[in-house]
């Protein structure tokens, strides 16, 4: 990708014009005789002939790109012959039963596994583009007036119903989705945005919590929500959404998924990381993901809309429109592919879950026709919670009731699956450069990223116009393996590798200057915050508008310990967040392992957080030759047995336990007469859990060991007042009984 890229900055924007028309005559294929050698360089004559294809159809799309830079008299022409040819074929292959206003991207995509193998037909859409306010303000102005006629005249064809929007609908529209699309950040200010330390400067109280506030950059948003507002989304989709919620009881919109979807329609990046998940019957779950998806239908619709009115005024005068979309900045509407949003999420079933609430709120007119939806229900299962509730009232339940809930259904985190939205219906598995939406978890994108990588002939230049980007339930992510996470991020808005018969003439021009990472906007929540998401925050969400995230303080989990045990905090001091670790076990193999050894009695189980530490204490274990058994995250079932029973009988005197292993199994363990806790728990749940494990009446104890480094983990547990003096305090021993 590196050399792609260096490829593309090294070509001078003074290529020949005949380089061009030949290029793009190339890409469509439009003829088999044509001689490719006199567009390319010579130096892809050295590679083998498939090698060759790739590479000239690489160098070919850097030609392009960098053609774009000055738009001629002669690149009119061109572009007016280039459409003139194209007319018939746009008016043959437009699908007039699902009105596809993609339809004049016409050409073929090497599909992925899943899709429909129709032709590709590229997206993106949104309004105007960059030149300095002045320019903005006047595009504003042209948008209020000059666009009412061409609204009027080419709604029925380019399949915008009528919605009816109220001048205050549009201005509040430009204010969001356009403008946040409107403005051009220069080479300057990009730099700024990748090289500056973000700074919170204002907070506000977060509504339904208080004990939580958001802290945001930039300008402070408005707490006053009004209950009338529609925040300038379309009013078909927001109709729809009022009938859903009176339909289930609801006279309005909840308060809270107002103000949440108004945060949405900010265009900031957002991290809400204490929201209470659907498995420990979070009610506040749904609010949040109904917010966001009525978000994502909103951009999707908006996209689509604008994509088919610039089609139309150019359908009505294909000539004359010519100079204006070389010269004007009205009619860059596209990216370089079609997908806008991705959501990413860590299972099967949650994946159902949304999918399922996405169709719902689509609009009636806009699913008469449902495809593969009996395919996908088969892959990712029925939700059947309801019944699974019933049936856990009647039967003995063997795991705890979040575990059922989380792990009932579809527990597949392997799956990615693209969903096209038309003007009449909704098809899934279809092929990811012509969809609107992807779903995928992030193992899912990564085998497509390794597949890349492998194959020439295959990539992931889909991920190179997303423009929306929701992460939900990032903690059981964080449970899986977050690199991967870390991995997909970064290989977003890139500039790609190949033209895949987008309308260059139509791109964005900040798509053009590289850009793009900069105008994606990342929504991140979870249940929990660790640094894995902070860093993910900080470092590669970079939306110019700004960031807000959530600020929470907790009253601790220490009340739901059941027995009455002893619990002993040990601080021990770190120096950086770098020798944290090293610091962790060396406090442990000299102050705590010297008490276990010396320990007649058994049953001492030691608890670590992540499968790094139970590597590390497992080599000091083995190399001090101590009497011990292993459930880790990766052991068999059949250990794991043999694991129980050594420890419950006293053959083994310690059992050294992982949170990941009781996130995925939720095992009791039997025989715990003394737990340490060499790192405390991400998930606060989890900490009473397991010391409510104990057995025995007479000296039950339990120590924990932490750094000023583990403030998020022992807040949850303790409390933020708690936590905040025991990091900062003088003493390093503080006891809870």
């Amino acid at each position: 990708m590196g050399k792609q890229l260096a490829k593309k900055r090294a070509v001078k924007r003074s290529n020949p014009l005949a380089q061009v028309e030949d290029t793009k005559k190339r890409l469509r294929k439009k003829s088999n005789d044509l001689e490719i050698q006199t567009a390319l360089p010579s130096s892809a004559g050295s590679l083998s002939s498939d090698e060759e294809d790739v590479h000239n159809e690489q160098v070919a799309f850097d030609c392009l790109l960098n053609q774009l830079g000055s738009r001629s008299d002669k690149m009119t022409s061109l572009y007016k012959r280039r459409r003139r040819e194209q007319k018939g074929l746009e008016e043959d292959e437009e699908d007039e039963e699902d009105g596809d206003e993609y339809s004049m991207f016409d050409g073929e995509n090497g599909g992925e596994e899943g899709s429909d193998s129709e032709p590709m037909d590229d997206s993106e859409g949104e309004y105007l583009r960059r030149c300095g306010h002045s320019q903005i303000m006047k595009q504003r102005e042209e948008h209020e007036t000059g666009d009412k006629d061409a609204a009027s005249s080419g709604d029925d064809t380019n399949g915008s119903e009528n919605d009816s929007h109220t001048n205050v609908d549009e201005i509040a529209s430009i204010c969001s989705f356009h403008r946040h699309l409107e403005d051009i950040l220069t080479d300057e200010h990009a730099d700024e945005l990748t090289k500056s330390i973000w700074k919170y400067k204002w907070e506000m109280p977060a509504t339904g919590r208080s004990m939580s506030k958001w802290m945001g950059t930039g300008e402070r948003l408005s707490m006053e929500v009004s209950s009338d507002s529609v925040y300038g989304v379309k009013q078909k989709l927001y109709k729809h959404w009022l009938d859903i919620f009176k339909a289930s009881a609801f006279a309005d919109l909840d308060p809270q998924l107002r103000f949440f979807f108004s945060l949405c329609h900010s265009y900031r990046d957002i991290m809400h990381c204490n929201k209470k998940p659907f498995y420990l019957k979070g009610e506040e779950d749904s609010v949040i993901m109904d917010a966001y998806l009525m978000h994502a239908l909103d951009h999707v619709f908006k996209t689509r809309d604008l994509v088919s009115k610039n089609n139309a005024k150019i359908s009505t005068d294909p000539d004359g429109k010519m100079e204006e979309i070389l010269s004007a900045s009205n009619f860059l509407d596209h990216g370089f592919t079609r997908p806008k949003v991705m959501f990413l999420l860590p299972l099967g079933s949650i994946a159902l879950h949304v999918v399922k609430r996405l169709i719902q709120l689509i609009p009636t007119s806009n699913k008469t026709n449902i495809e593969h939806m009996d395919r996908f229900l088969k892959e990712f299962g029925t939700d059947d919670t309801e019944e699974e509730d019933k049936d856990s009232k009647t039967k003995k339940p063997v795991k705890p009731k979040d575990f059922q809930r989380l792990f009932g259904g579809n527990n597949n985190d392997h799956f990615m699956i693209g969903i096209k939205i038309t003007k009449r219906s909704i098809k899934f598995y279809h092929d990811f450069y012509s969809s609107d939406i992807i779903i995928a978890s992030p193992l899912g994108l990564i085998a497509k990223i390794g597949e890349a990588e492998a194959e020439k002939a295959k990539d992931v230049d889909y991920l190179s116009s997303i423009e929306l980007l929701i992460i939900d339930h990032a903690d059981v992510i964080a449970m899986q393996n977050w690199s991967h996470l870390n991995t997909v991020v970064e290989q977003l808005n890139h500039m790609p590798s190949k033209q895949h018969q987008t309308d260059v003439m139509r791109i964005r021009q900040w798509y053009l200057n590289g850009h793009a990472r900069f105008y994606r906007q990342t929504i991140l929540l979870g249940a929990f915050l660790n640094p894995d998401m902070n860093a993910l925050f900080n470092r590669s969400c970079m939306n110019y508008e700004g960031k807000v995230k959530l600020l929470s303080e907790y009253k601790g989990v220490l009340p739901k310990v059941l027995p009455q045990v002893k619990q002993v905090y040990q601080r021990f001091d770190a120096s950086s967040i770098v020798d944290v670790d090293d610091a962790r076990l060396d406090y442990f193999s000299n102050k705590v392992f010297p008490k276990i050894k010396d320990s007649v009695e058994g049953g001492i189980m030691l608890f670590v957080s992540s499968y790094f530490e139970y590597v590390r204490v497992r080599n000091f274990l083995t190399s001090q030759n101590a009497s011990f058994c292993l459930f880790g995250d990766y052991a068999e079932p059949r250990d794991i047995s043999r694991a129980r029973v050594w420890f419950f009988e006293g053959k083994r005197k310690i059992m050294l336990y992982t949170e990941r292993a009781h996130f995925y199994r939720r095992y009791k363990i039997r025989g715990i007469k003394n737990l340490f806790i060499y790192s405390l728990p991400e998930r606060k749940e989890f900490y009473p859990e397991i010391i409510n494990m104990l057995e025995g009446s007479n000296n039950l104890m339990c120590n924990v060991l932490f750094s000023r480094f583990d403030h998020l983990r022992l807040e949850r547990v303790v409390g933020t007042g708690a936590a905040k003096r025991m990091v900062s305090s003088d003493k390093k021993i503080f006891v809870f009984a």
